[in-house]
């Protein structure tokens, strides 16, 4: 089980604030293609991904048991 963690804009092109899958392991990329064609979350290659508290890119593996972040880009001012 993976649980994936949504923020900002994202929250609510997923409709919550958190998915449960149900996988032994994928890849950042693996995982990108899975939220864009099973859950319509779309443009992820501008969103951050953590996996466990650390920053995580393409080729990383989310195994079960992590929890995997997605983060949008931010703007201050």
């Amino acid at each position: 089980m993976i649980t994936v963690l949504f923020f900002a804009h994202l929250q609510e092109m997923a409709g919550t604030d958190r998915l449960t899958l149900y996988e032994d392991e994928l890849t950042v990329t693996d995982l990108k293609e899975k939220l864009s064609n099973e859950h319509g979350i779309i443009n992820l290659d501008q969103i951050m991904f953590a996996i466990n508290e650390e920053y995580a890119v393409d080729e990383d593996v989310v195994k079960a048991g992590d929890t995997v972040a997605l983060i949008p880009p931010v703007s201050g001012g």
